[in-house]
Formats: structure tokens, sequence, C-alpha cells
């Protein structure tokens, strides 16, 4: 009796189980379902590697079409010294003035190269100078829907390629250049292969500031004239003219040729002389031609190096750097800081008698390569490189000493060969371009190259990207004489963008080169503020290589030719 009625108690209780377990079945069976359709849609996105597979979004044309005009308007915007969504225009606009439309900013980074002014709220950042705006940087959230790929589709490669990385960050920046005042970079992650296209972190539209202050602003025109101009000098010692120069003309710099030249103490002596005279005043350019091989100036016995033509037959770059390095030395040493020098001419015509091996090749990526590395060795000494002849001199068959070449070449072909070794110099770090007296119709029909804004300002500073100092060959060649009156020579060239003509000969032919720029400035022909400009260049280029009028001590040939002996017998 007793087991019976467990059995049934058993009984009960498990149909009391039964019927609690079927309710909590249904209950939760339909809260499930209500919750499935309030989810938001981003939870319920399957995680990479599970069964389920995420359909991939189908392509939007129009999106891409979007990112595509985003890329343009940068682009344009930059062309005028803007960044999207801000008013201010680098090189322009006066910190003042910023301050007045956006208040203070949160905080003023100070560094080396300016201060750095963060308007968080505005997601900008803008570079001051001289109480100049020179660098305005957007971080604007929507950039970052443009990526790497995107930037090279649209503008193909950039002019420059530079990377910084430092325990935060690890980035590439891509650099074009827009057009001769104007470089936009992009800033962006560096690609990996887990992210080869990654998005935009923030742009930079960057100037240089090229106002004339402190002492610029302080120099008199007659002074600015001055330093556009690179004097030759007569005699072995100081004399009348010489004083002249420097007194009251105010000449920037000195060229040297070979009869001023007889040996190391006079050479010394004499740079000494002139370093005295010009004392308080702006540093001098003292130059000269020292390319080693058959034009070599310097006095007193120093060893020959190769022609540039055998060392490109060697084809070793760390030959060139060497040689380069000790061609500074014989410099320093002899009191110069400017060498007219390497020549990046492409040796492409036999029947040239002014080039010929002077030359590294006739293959324009040898005369790149080892070009640049002498350019390297003669920086570092602290010698300015002056690279040469723009656009290229190697393919002509008239001696521009004596008459004007003509370069019978497209644009195309000189893309292809005579502009190689320039385009790569200028990325490398040129600081100096001279230009050569040579006519090219493709490019101009009217005027040589020295006196040529399509040549000068379009070509080689607006497609090329050259920000230095443009220096002419020297205007008292007969490419030159034969054609034009030198002062009006003289002005032309200014105008069409020259920073420095070089007057290499004759006192006379100097003081008419300086009375032509003066009255051009005078009569309207060329403007105070294109003197400006140059004289900028020229004055950032002396502060850049430390120029000062510390007298030389005696040359030690000995000691200079043991070294390149070394160099040589390697």
């Amino acid at each position: 009796m007793y087991n019976k009625r467990l059995q049934l108690g058993l009984i009960g209780l498990l149909s009391v189980v039964l019927v609690i377990g079927l309710g909590y079945f249904i209950f939760y069976k339909d809260q499930s379902e209500k919750n499935e359709q309030t989810v938001p849609e981003e939870e319920l996105t399957h995680p990479e590697g599970s069964d389920q597979i995420e359909k991939e979004p189908e392509e939007k044309p129009e999106e891409d079409q979007d990112i595509l005009e985003q890329v343009n308007q940068v682009f344009s915007l930059s062309e005028t010294g803007k960044v999207p969504h801000t008013p201010f225009i680098a090189g322009q606009t006066k910190f003042k003035d910023i301050q007045e439309q956006w208040g203070e900013p949160q905080t003023i980074d100070e560094t080396a190269i300016g201060n750095f002014a963060a308007y968080q709220d505005h997601d900008v950042t803008i570079g001051i100078k001289d109480q100049l705006a020179f660098d305005i940087r957007s971080y604007e959230p929507g950039l970052s829907d443009i990526h790497f790929e995107d930037i090279k589709n649209a503008f193909g490669e950039p002019d420059e390629m530079k990377y910084f990385q430092d325990e935060n960050v690890n980035q590439i920046i891509l650099i074009y250049h827009v057009n001769s005042t104007f470089q936009l970079k992009w800033i962006l992650p560096k690609p990996t292969e887990r992210e080869p296209n990654p998005p935009v972190h923030h742009i930079s539209v960057v100037t240089e500031v090229q106002t004339v202050d402190n002492e610029d602003v302080s120099l008199s025109l007659d002074e600015k004239i001055g330093q556009m101009i690179f004097a030759g000098i007569t005699g072995t010692k100081m004399n009348s003219d010489m004083n002249e120069l420097i007194s009251k003309y105010h000449v920037g710099g000195i060229i040297f040729n070979g009869d001023n030249l007889v040996s190391p103490n006079q050479t010394v002596t004499y740079v000494n002389q002139i370093k005295k005279a010009n004392e308080g005043d702006i540093p001098l350019f003292f130059g000269v031609d020292q390319e080693g091989g058959r034009i070599s100036k310097l006095p007193g016995g120093l060893l020959d190096f190769p022609t540039n033509l055998e060392i490109g037959k060697r084809n070793n770059p760390s030959l060139s750097y060497e040689i380069g390095t000790l061609l500074g030395k014989e410099l320093q040493a002899f009191g110069f800081n400017v060498d007219f020098a390497p020549v990046l001419d492409v040796n492409s015509n036999p029947d040239n008698p002014v080039i010929g091996n002077r030359s590294f090749s006739s293959n324009p990526e040898i005369v790149s390569s080892l070009g640049i590395q002498t350019m390297k060795g003669l920086q570092s000494q602290s010698i300015v490189s002056a690279v040469k002849h723009f656009p290229g001199h190697g393919d002509t068959r008239a001696d521009s000493h004596l008459e004007l070449p003509t370069v019978n070449k497209t644009r195309a072909e000189l893309e292809s060969l005579e502009l190689i070794p320039f385009r790569q110099a200028i990325k490398e770090g040129a600081d100096m371009v001279m230009i050569a007296h040579i006519l090219v119709p493709s490019l101009d029909q009217t005027f040589p190259s020295t006196m040529s804004k399509k040549i000068m300002t379009d070509l080689l500073r607006n497609d090329l990207g050259f920000k230095g100092v443009i220096i002419t060959d020297d205007l008292t060649m007969k490419a030159i004489t034969n054609e034009y009156d030198i002062g009006v020579a003289a002005v032309q060239s200014i105008k069409a963008g020259s920073d420095i003509v070089m007057v290499a000969h004759n006192y006379q032919h100097v003081v008419a080169v300086r009375n032509a720029i003066k009255q051009a400035v005078i009569n309207g022909q060329i403007s105070e503020q294109r003197i400006d400009e140059s004289v900028g260049r020229i004055l950032q280029l002396k502060e850049k290589y430390k120029l000062n009028d510390s007298p030389v001590g005696p040359v030690k040939i000995d000691i200079l030719n043991q070294e390149i002996e070394r160099v040589l017998s390697r």
C-alpha cells in the first residue's frame, strides 16, 4: 500500500515538472523571437571564422566618384595654398588674422622649423613662422575616406616620398609639388602586407616663407640687387675695382677665373682681402670651376682627378662621393664655398665641342647616380654645389663661349634623356642650378634658356619643383653678347626667373648689369617683390651653409694630395 502511494506521488511530481518545463520553453522561445527583431543591425553580423557567410557589399561606383571628387578638391585647393573648410592661405595669412577669426589656439608647439598652433575644434593645425602661416594641416575626419591608392590613382606617383617613425607612429608622406609655390603632403600609416591601402591620417599644404625680414628688410635696393650678381674680378690682388664691387655695388658673389689663381698663398691672400673688405656685411659666395678632370682651376700642384667620363666607366657611386668630398676639401682649404659642379649633361653627341669628357656618360642613369653622389660629397664639406647646365648641354654642336647653340629636341625627347639627371638631383637636394646658354625651340622659340621664363620658371620651378637658387652661366659669353646687350639680357633673365646673374669678366660689364637691373626696378619692368623673392632664396642658402667672413689659413697641399692619392689608388 505504501509503495503504491509512493508511485502515485512520483508520477504526480513528474507531471508538475513537465508542465513547468513546457511553460518555460514556450516563454523563452517567444522572448528570443522578439529580441531577434529588435537587435541593432551591426550586432547581427557574424564574427570572422563563424559558419555563417557574410554577404560582401556590392561596389558602389557613385561612392568611388565621391572619393575622386574629394581628392580633386584637395588638390585644387592646395594650388591656392588652402585646405578644405579653412579660409587661411599658406604664405599669406598672418597669425594675428587667424587669431581674430578663430581666437587663441588650444596649444602652441614650438619646434625648430616654426611654432604650430593647434585648433582642435576646427581639426586644423597651422605652422607659424615670422608671424605668417607657412604650413596648414587638416585632420578633418572625412579625409580618412581617402586611401593610399585613391591618391596615386588620381594623380600618379608623388614627386617625393618620405617616411616618419617614432614610438607612436610609422608614417609615409606623399609629397606633390602642385606648383612653384605650394607642396601638398598626404600623411598616412605606412602600407604593410596586412594593410596595403591605408587611409589618410591628415594633409598638409606647405610653402616657403619668402618674406625678406630681419636682416633682409633693412637692405637697400642697391644691396638687394648686389646679392643677385656673381661678379668676376680682375688681377691677383686687391685693387680699386674690387673694392668698388664690394663697397659700392654690394655684389653677393665673387667668381675666381684661371688668371686670378696663381698659387695657393696668393689665392688665399686675395680671398682674405676680399673678406676683410666685406666684413660686417652679408657674407659672400666665393665660387670656382673645380669639376675635376680638365676643368680644374685651383693652383698649387694638386693631383689631377680622372675625367668624369673615365669615372663614369667605373660607375662606382661611392667613388664619386669620395671624389666630391675631396673636391669640397680642396675648395674649403682655399676659402671657396661654391663649386660650379658637377656637370649633369648627358654626353649624347660625340661632336659636342664643350662638354665631352666633362660628362659622366651617355647613359642618363649613370650621369644621375654619379653626379648626385659628387654633389652630396661637396655638400658634406659645406660647399654649395651648382649642378649644370640646365636643361642639358650634352647634345650641341656649338660652343656657347663662342656662339648660341641650338638643341632641336622635343619636350618628350628631353624628358627621356637630358632632364633625367636634373629631375633626380632636385629630388636629392640640389641647392643651386646653373642655366645653360642654349636655344631650345620646342620650349621657347625666342629666348635662350638663361632668358626664358618657359624654361626657368615653367619647367624648372613649376614642373620639376626646384625651390633653390637659379644662377645663369656667364653672361659675358658670346652666346649672349653676340645677340644681346648684356644689361638687357640680365633684366630679361631676372624677369624670366633667375635669382643670380653671373658676370664673370670685365668690371664695366658688372656695373652695366647692376645699373640696368636697378633702372628696370625704378621704371617698373621688375617689381621689388620679384627682387625680394630671389634675395630671400639667396640669403636662405647663405644661412643654410653658415657662410662667414672669417679668414682662411695656409693651404696644406701635401695633405690634400695624400688624401687624393689614397682614394684614387683604390
